[in-house]
């Protein structure tokens, strides 16, 4: 049963690794923390689904960026104590991304300098362009606070150009270096890690996401899981509670502060502080009340928000091992025009795909028997999808209570996309449908059924208010009241949340507790965190102590 205490310093609703980040530091650092979550794990995007007693396959966790010594995911989970409890593989630090289209491949390597000079000797021909763009991209990562010095081609950007570039797009740095189509588009290969068009996209948003991977590319060794479990070891040594199976159906905002929740039960729960790990656009238009809340500057630019692109992918498991290659992401372009693909999704033709990401779990996490038998192989497949609903059937998604998995609309189609994607891998990948032995296909309405989040988008806001790349910070306007997650300021992606929850607790404590981690600086106590029996289970552990035991728990072998 659960605690009968219903009132608590902190409540965070939703168990994203950003929610769990932040109340593992608000918990270390005493306050009382309960963290709420609808579904029947912790981790968002970051937890695992097993099938068949036999694959083990990550929903968002296919590779992190500066996992290596010193490094900044590394760094925050030390700083809970947790440094020796999530270990990471390196992936091929010469080819972590391997970008294929036609007439040209590119492996992306750790490190500007080998970055560009592999660019430079891919497009030998623009060189003085790509010397420019890496030019901002330095400048514009040396501006980023908290961030190590980045090299760039040799010229001296001024401050004020910095500070401009890094709200602009990235179509406008690409034309400003006047480079080619198939030099923008292996450049912008890798916008799928964050669902933006050049076009739309920020330069700060591009280079934040490429600066993280060029600082190494890795996996956590285990799975994705092992990083909610962790978090959630901490925030329950330190007193916390994650209650999971528990969804919250508003946030009590009286007096003009947040004060609490009121759950699906009917239950209310009061805290001194609410942070809401939920989708930001629910949590300001229905969680917390909108204009009974916020400003109304606030709920209409929620309002007019619009999303990052969506996914599909498709889960596969064979019954053979992936023939021999090197231990990368593969990139797969079937034209050289990255920009001419987003206007197709936009414009709502999905008749082919033309754009994959596959990430290949089996060849990062090669010894971990929970992601399939000897022998066998798992690996993913990921397509950007148009917006809307539409094409799937449906009016109204599932967070607002659309139904849609019989739909025959949304069967036929799903069935379409599935070929197409299997289509164009064994284009990119060669023939191996005859080996598949699991096969699954999640929407972007399957992402939304799980998360909640607006328009299935694992990716949060694409364009918030006037300005490109301006998100919300994690201090909201209404006193009590933070947010944490991928729509933030610092970033998607997981180690964006990340970084973001634990700057979100450092406002909450006032204390830079970021900077304090990169530094060495230990708030958890390791001493006070369990032991592991042999038959430790990341996944049990992040149903929260409540529901450890409880039946449905799906287990390998």
């Amino acid at each position: 049963m659960r605690g009968d205490d219903l009132s608590w310093d902190v409540v965070v609703v939703g168990s994203g690794l950003g929610g769990l980040t932040c109340a593992g530091y608000l918990a270390a650092s005493g306050r009382r923390v309960l963290v709420l979550e609808q579904h029947d794990v912790a981790g968002g995007n970051g937890h695992v689904f097993r099938r068949r007693r036999a694959y083990e396959f990550d929903v968002g966790v296919h590779y992190l960026g500066d996992c290596g010594p010193g490094g900044t995911i590394p760094a925050i989970l030390a700083g809970l104590g947790l440094r020796d409890r999530v270990r990471f593989r390196p992936m091929d630090q010469d080819g972590f991304d391997h970008i294929v289209m036609p007439g040209r491949s590119v492996d992306v390597p750790a490190g500007w300098d080998r970055y560009r000079d592999r660019l430079l000797a891919t497009f030998p021909a623009e060189t003085e362009g790509l010397l420019r763009y890496f030019d901002v991209c330095a400048e514009v990562v040396r501006a980023a606070p908290g961030l190590p010095p980045t090299p760039g081609g040799g010229h001296r950007i001024e401050a004020s150009t910095t500070v401009a570039w890094h709200r602009r797009t990235l179509a406008d740095l690409f034309d400003h270096c006047r480079l080619s189509r198939p030099a923008r588009s292996v450049l912008a290969a890798q916008s799928g890690n964050y669902g933006l068009a050049p076009s739309a996209a920020s330069v700060g948003v591009h280079v934040r996401m490429i600066d993280h991977y060029l600082h190494g590319a890795y996996y956590p060794e285990g799975g994705g899981q092992m990083l909610a479990a962790s978090l959630v070891e901490s925030l329950e040594s330190n007193g916390g509670e994650l209650w999971t199976r528990c969804a919250v159906s508003r946030i009590l905002v009286e007096g003009g502060r947040a004060t609490g929740v009121t759950l699906a039960d009917g239950r209310t729960i009061r805290a001194d502080l609410v942070v809401c790990n939920a989708d930001y656009r629910r949590t300001v238009l229905e969680l917390a009340g909108g204009s009974d809340a916020f400003t109304t500057a606030v709920v209409e630019k929620t309002d007019r928000a619009v999303p990052t692109l969506a996914l599909t992918v498709l889960y596969v498991a064979l019954d053979t091992p992936l023939p021999e290659r090197r231990n990368a992401n593969l990139w797969w372009l079937r034209d050289d025009d990255i920009e001419g693909l987003y206007a197709r999704l936009a414009a709502g033709s999905f008749d082919t795909v033309d754009y994959l990401f596959c990430s290949f779990a089996s060849l990062k996490d090669p010894h971990n028997r929970a992601v399939c038998p000897p022998g066998h192989s798992n690996f993913q497949l990921m397509t950007l999808c148009p917006p809307g609903y539409e094409r799937w059937g449906v009016s109204t998604g599932p967070a607002e209570g659309g139904r849609y998995r019989r739909n025959e609309v949304y069967q036929r189609e799903k069935q379409r996309v599935t070929d197409a994607m299997l289509d164009a891998a064994e284009e990119a990948l060669g023939p191996f449908r005859d080996r598949i032995v699991h096969l699954e296909t999640a929407t972007p309405l399957s992402q939304e059924r799980y998360t909640w989040s607006t328009g299935g988008t694992p990716y949060g806001l694409g364009r918030w208010g006037a300005g490109v790349g301006t998100r919300p910070d994690t201090r909201t306007t209404v006193p009590g009241l933070y947010v944490v997650g991928q729509s933030t300021r610092h970033g998607s992606g997981i180690g964006g949340v990340m970084v973001g929850g634990a700057m979100c607790a450092g406002q909450i404590l006032d204390r830079p507790l970021l900077a304090q981690a990169r530094s060495g600086t230990v708030i958890g106590d390791p001493a006070v965190l369990p032991d592991r029996p042999a038959d430790w289970d990341p996944l049990a552990v992040s149903r929260g102590t409540a529901r450890r035991d409880a039946r449905g728990l799906a287990r390998i072998g």
